[in-house]
């Protein structure tokens, strides 16, 4: 299992990975431990929507494939497209005793548009073009509204 572990880690840099998990767009983050002297495994992710749904998500793309080379150490394990699979994860589930966010009201959808947002607007503010906006007397109104102001200060944080 470590050795499965560690060539998926590997290929965490892979395209095709990546595109299917901005394809689901629901994965803020996944963690696979070994403990126990290596008689025990714990996988935790975090995602936004249903269960259901981000099971059969992971099941339909690449990710499907990764899910079956790790849990096939598990006993029992039926595979990621065999209908049993969500019953099987159910049954050896344990509930987080406490679960903390930074962001709790973000999704990953959201956070990649903040994330797209911040990088077109760091590009205009880089501009000659933008500079010159911000010092046209035209503008003075807008430059000096709080929201305004606000958007430079964080942009220069």
């Amino acid at each position: 299992m470590r050795d499965d572990l560690a060539a998926m880690a590997d290929a965490a840099a892979d395209e095709k990975v990546h595109a299917a998990l901005s394809q689901i767009g629901t994965l803020h983050d996944a963690r696979h431990v070994i403990f126990d002297d290596d008689t025990r495994f714990m996988f935790a992710s975090v995602f936004d929507g249903s269960w259901d749904t981000y099971i059969d998500d992971f099941a339909r793309t690449v990710v499907g494939a990764r899910f079956d080379k790790v849990f096939s150490h598990s006993e029992g394990f039926p595979g990621i497209k065999d209908p049993g699979v969500k019953d099987w994860f159910l049954a050896h589930q344990e509930p987080a005793g406490v679960f903390v966010s930074a962001y709790p009201d973000l999704t990953v959808q959201q956070i990649y548009k903040d994330h797209r947002v911040d990088e077109a607007f760091q590009e205009v503010l880089d501009t000659p073009e933008f500079r010159a906006a911000l010092g046209n007397p035209a503008n003075a109104e807008l430059v000096a509204t709080p929201a305004f102001q606000k958007l430079l200060e964080e942009a220069s944080a």
